[in-house]
């Protein structure tokens, strides 16, 4: 049950839309889950600062799955999610922050795991 929530600076034509979330669903086996139950959001043209100052491209990245996973797999998932941005979108690593947020309670189709 993970959830990738991202908040771009830049606008994401709903074709780098699709190629991300389709790349999202190939990275999220770094965590050891799968694409049948992956949600993505997108929220760009997001204003970011960072250093005190305004950026062109950047992206904040939240990661939130059902569970929890080794430490070795987040770190591998971030190296995956700032590739995937560089290759879309051309935001540079350095500009991309990624949490990872591990639940123990999550509801889906009217009920809880």
């Amino acid at each position: 049950m993970p959830f990738i929530d991202s908040k771009i600076s830049v606008p994401v034509s709903e074709e780098k839309k699709t190629e991300i979330k389709k790349k999202f669903g190939q990275a999220i086996s770094s965590l050891g889950k799968t694409e049948n139950y992956l949600m993505v959001g997108f929220d760009d043209n997001y204003d970011l600062y960072f250093a005190g100052d305004k950026i062109e491209k950047g992206a904040y990245v939240n990661v939130s799955l059902y569970g929890s996973a080794p430490k070795d797999s987040y770190s591998k998932m971030t190296g995956e999610i700032c590739r995937i941005l560089n290759e879309e979108l051309g935001i540079p690593g350095d500009k991309v922050y990624v949490t990872y947020r591990e639940v123990s309670d999550w509801g889906w189709n009217g009920r809880n795991f």
